[in-house]
């Protein structure tokens, strides 16, 4: 789960996935509660419903929307019923969905959705209808389609709908200054029929990568690269489209996908091969584009030298061979953050730091980060 909230006087947020485990409501358990990590760092509207103005689903597995049905509203928000609620038991509400028809789609018998992916799924069909029906809509009813459907059949949604490609600076039906962003995928593939059978849910995901500025004072932007859980196929047709324009692959933060897998790497099992496993170079091409002082996060639990993946150790040592070369830095979420939550800021050179507010060692593998926001402290 990853908060980005941004340097303007309103705190714009964007919420990408969410994984906030039922157990945290146990006061015997020691699953951090990244639900209140959230709430804590959200605004409040004049009815002092919780909000965010946009939540980006990457792909609709049970790890990147757990929660969801218990704590965000899903419905017509003039329909919210948590009024009378504490602040901390309040449904946040979600202003603007970011939604792909493709990682719906692109399931089967073996990658079928769980509730909270069904009620996301169910949410994001309201608004659109909402949209087909007056053309317009308010926040709460607002959805930004991310990517284009087979068959034709979000031809008639374009002005809600970003193709692979495009960049769109748009939250919640208002332009940010601080803030745009590239859509990378997914893409339908209805000129390959046998690609578009084989992908699955994590080769649907979301890719983007994002431009967030500190402050309005800079020109300098950080750029952060999210894609989900896409594995190794779609990273090495990023390469073979993007090779001759590696710029649009660079970061200053990347989000390990699949939270620093293997797979994503390579087409070798880990805990098959071992160390025989083959690096894919053109995996690894897309996902080296660095820039100085580049930050890479493993959203998971502590990497250890043992077969599991994810998280996988070898794709560490990978991730912090591509940061060698520029000064960078490796962190996981369980190892370098605070109760759950790994902090970091945006400086006014582009890179990002770490938040002096995350300074304990956390023990989770709930992983939730908010990152970036304006402001500059050092390491």
């Amino acid at each position: 789960m990853t908060l980005v909230r941004l340097a303007d006087t309103r705190v714009t947020t964007i919420l990408i996935d969410c994984h906030i485990r039922a157990a945290a409501d146990n006061p015997n358990d020691d699953t951090p509660n990244v639900g209140r990590a959230l709430r804590e760092r959200l605004i409040y509207d004049k009815d002092g419903r919780p909000f965010v103005d946009a939540f980006l689903l990457s792909h609709p597995d049970q790890d990147h929307c757990g929660g969801l049905r218990k704590h965000f509203w899903l419905g017509h928000p003039d329909d919210y019923p948590d009024d009378d609620l504490d602040r901390w038991e309040k449904r946040i509400i979600i202003r603007e969905l970011w939604s792909s028809p493709l990682v719906f789609r692109r399931r089967s018998k073996n990658h079928t959705l769980c509730d909270d992916a069904s009620a996301f799924n169910k949410e994001a069909r309201r608004r659109v209808k909402h949209w087909r029906d007056h053309r317009w809509a308010s926040s709460g009813n607002r959805i930004q389609i991310m990517g284009e459907d087979v068959d034709d059949k979000t031809d008639d949604l374009r002005a809600i709908l970003v193709k692979a490609g495009e960049w769109f600076s748009t939250i919640d039906g208002s332009s940010s200054s601080l803030f745009r962003a590239q859509l990378l995928a997914p893409a339908p593939h209805e000129d390959d029929a046998e690609l578009e059978e084989a992908l699955t849910k994590n080769e649907s995901s979301v890719v983007m990568n994002m431009e967030i500025a500190p402050s309005i004072f800079t020109s300098k932007r950080t750029r952060f690269l999210v894609g989900g859980d896409a594995e190794v196929l779609i990273w090495e047709r990023m390469w073979d489209r993007f090779e001759d324009d590696p710029q649009t692959l660079a970061y200053d933060l990347l989000l390990a996908p699949h939270h620093c897998s293997w797979h994503t790497l390579s087409w070798d099992s880990w805990s098959g091969k071992g160390e025989n496993a083959k690096v894919s170079e053109a995996a690894r091409n897309a996902l080296g584009q660095a820039k100085e002082s580049a930050t890479i996060i493993s959203s998971s639990k502590t990497i250890v030298d043992d077969a599991n993946d994810p998280p996988c150790i070898r794709a560490k040592r990978e991730y912090q061979a591509i940061l060698k070369d520029v000064d960078g830095w490796f962190a996981c979420t369980e190892e370098n953050g605070s109760k759950g939550v790994l902090e970091l800021e945006a400086t006014s050179g582009g890179s990002v730091v770490k938040a002096v507010v995350a300074v304990a060692a956390a023990a989770t593998s709930a992983a939730a980060a908010a990152a970036p926001r304006a402001g500059a402290v050092k390491k």
